[in-house]
């Protein structure tokens, strides 16, 4: 028996998998907007927090319980949060803010400003003097600058 996927921006996927019933998935296709590729097999793309665990941690995480914690690190409630991309991509990220690491297709950098902001506002984390300056330095090129914000 298998099952289907949802489609949504959350899981990055053009193209729904299936599951089969060893949970694995099969099928489908994603879409890393990090480095404009698109992947054909699950094992090729990893989900992304779009501020990763330790940034988080760093920007006010450590103060929160575990259920808040567990809560972003599973945050299905927005687009931005956890995304699709190319393990390559989410390797080279790493732990990275802004300030030191944008994605490698240059035409994803306000898409990325604006989630990386949304994510940092949606759940309250501080942003550092280096992280600010280099979104600000972004988002200066971006046209019609509009961050979209949904509350936990």
């Amino acid at each position: 028996m298998q099952t289907q996927a949802p489609v949504s921006a959350v899981n990055g996927a053009v193209v729904a998998p299936t599951v089969d019933e060893d949970c694995k998935v099969t099928g489908g296709r994603w879409y890393s907007y990090y480095d404009d590729t698109y992947v054909d097999s699950a094992r090729a793309i990893d989900i992304d927090h779009m501020v990763p665990l330790a940034e988080a941690w760093d920007s006010g995480a450590r103060d929160w319980d575990s259920a808040r914690r567990e809560s972003y690190a599973n945050d299905l409630g927005a687009d931005a949060p956890l995304i699709a991309v190319t393990a390559k991509a989410n390797r080279s990220k790493s732990d990275q803010d802004p300030a030191e690491w944008m994605p490698p297709n240059a035409s994803a950098a306000c898409r990325y400003a604006y989630e990386w902001v949304s994510v940092k506002t949606r759940w309250d984390l501080t942003v550092d003097q280096d992280e600010a300056d280099a979104l600000r330095a972004i988002v200066a090129d971006c046209p019609d600058a509009i961050v979209d914000i949904e509350t936990p």
